[in-house]
């Protein structure tokens, strides 16, 4: 599987990963698929994007969603978002609502959301690869672990940072964080089946800078139509 150039800030955690035995039996059943001619959401040189847009080093918020889009063209190894040639899906339309509604922003057109990963945005999916057409379809090959000792590992090595936790999968992660050197937002899923049970009218945004400004960071610039 074709290893992408990760931030040198996540070296050492992410190398520490790839010389386990179950990562390498991720990368069997990648290859076994791929020999059965399935298709991989997102392109395997995009299966690790998040470690390359965000460095630890300056990590400010983690957002964590299950698994990719499975979807052409849409996954690209980032949490939520889509490429720029994209419609952007209906969970993230709704984010997009949240967000315009929030900080008072227009929303964006596009769905890709690589700006907030130069804001020092984490956008983690928890499954980072799935066959085109079938969601969740390689949840339990082992993803979940290399995710989860992420997740600890940021918890452990950094402080300060806020964990936005949007339904119950992401929410089941609360046990592998800190919560006395770390923030934790969560609510319901951004989906349309639950937006308007506690999604709509969360701030999720407005909130993660107001616990920014709590703790001296500079807050994150969310508008995504902004240079």
């Amino acid at each position: 599987m074709q290893i992408p150039n990760i931030d040198p800030s996540w070296t050492h955690i992410l190398q520490k990963e790839f010389s386990q035995e179950y990562y390498q039996s991720i990368k069997k059943t990648i290859v076994n698929d791929i020999n059965l001619w399935e298709t991989i959401y997102p392109p395997l040189d995009k299966v690790l994007n998040a470690f390359e847009k965000t460095p630890l080093s300056q990590l400010k918020v983690v957002i964590l969603w299950q698994d990719p889009y499975h979807g052409l063209h849409q996954a690209h190894g980032l949490s939520f978002s889509v490429q720029d040639e994209v419609n952007p899906p209906p969970s993230l339309k709704n984010i997009y609502k949240e967000l315009s509604d929030d900080i008072w922003c227009s929303i964006p057109k596009s769905g890709n959301l690589e700006k907030w990963c130069r804001e020092w945005v984490l956008l983690l999916n928890a499954i980072l690869t799935v066959r085109a057409w079938m969601p969740a379809s390689h949840a339990k090959i082992g993803w979940e672990t290399f995710t989860d000792n992420i997740i600890q590992s940021i918890s452990q090595e950094t402080s300060g940072i806020i964990f936005i936790l949007w339904w119950n999968f992401a929410r089941s992660k609360k046990s592998l964080i800190d919560t006395k050197k770390h923030f934790i937002i969560e609510w319901v899923h951004p989906s349309p089946f639950s937006a308007y049970n506690g999604f709509f009218g969360s701030k999720p945004f407005s909130k993660t800078n107001n616990i920014l400004k709590s703790i001296w960071k500079k807050e994150i610039d969310w508008n995504l139509d902004k240079n």
